[in-house]
């Protein structure tokens, strides 16, 4: 299974110039982060987790062109904004793309996406197949996916495992019925936001104690605001088995 890391950081991180710091104004690609989200890869499936507001930017970087299905992660707008875009992965398979996610996130997608569920269908709009995730954890095509639950400070959010690998984004507690289903990843994804501690993510000190209770080959960090500072000074004072995640990052978990 391939992973590409599509975007690392979060709507605090966006590049502006506005702001006048120096990882905004950093020339260094490390530090040049989109909105948090991932695409996972096998011979016959391909599978998107969250798609914000650069879905369709990510997509394009990294020349998908077949979507079996989008997996959301929570309803948060830096994490669904994109999902009028998949209008073209409609156009070319005449299908309505399977989007995943728990009934809370659902009622928002279709709210926010009123017009894909209207009566009335007007001609182009982006075609969605809402479908529940069961907590025993479901499969699309050749990959099981298990659930994971997380806190996003008092809000439920889902990590995903799939095989040797875990992706956990916009968390800051994590329950320890979860924990027993992390132990024995041998890649993990963890959020964290900043080193200093913050109200509903992980800050990287915390990230990284997690990590090495889980214990896994290596942990990447994602959803990282500018907050964190240069990739390059930071790397300096990670562990071997911990590093920073950034846009483009792919890899290939072995079994």
């Amino acid at each position: 299974m391939k992973i590409t890391f599509l975007g690392t950081g979060t709507s605090q991180g966006v590049p502006v110039i506005a702001c006048g710091c120096n990882t905004c104004l950093s020339s260094d690609l490390h530090d040049k982060r989109l909105r948090t989200s991932l695409l996972l890869e096998t011979e016959d499936t391909t599978l998107v987790i969250d798609a914000g507001p650069d879905f369709r930017q990510q997509m394009l970087r990294e020349h998908v062109s077949k979507l079996d299905a989008i997996i959301l992660t929570h309803e948060h707008k830096d994490h669904i904004a994109g999902l009028d875009d998949v209008r073209a992965f409609n156009y070319k398979s005449q299908d309505a793309i399977d989007i995943y996610s728990e009934e809370r996130v659902q009622k928002v997608i279709k709210k926010e996406y009123s017009y894909v569920f209207s009566e009335y269908q007007y001609p182009g709009i982006p075609k969605m197949r809402l479908n529940p995730i069961p907590e025993h954890g479901f499969n699309i095509n050749n990959l099981k996916i298990i659930p994971i639950r997380v806190f996003h400070y008092r809000l439920p959010v889902y990590g995903f495992r799939v095989g040797n690998f875990a992706y956990i984004t916009d968390a800051n507690y994590i329950p320890e019925e979860s924990k027993e289903k992390l132990y024995g990843v041998k890649y993990l994804v963890i959020n964290a936001l900043r080193k200093e501690k913050h109200i509903s993510h992980f800050s990287l000190r915390e990230a990284m104690d997690f990590s090495r209770e889980i214990s896994p080959k290596k942990t990447f960090i994602t959803h990282i605001s500018h907050q964190m500072g240069l990739h390059s000074e930071v790397s300096k004072e990670l562990p071997s088995e911990i590093m920073l995640a950034f846009d483009g990052l792919s890899l290939v978990c072995d079994e």
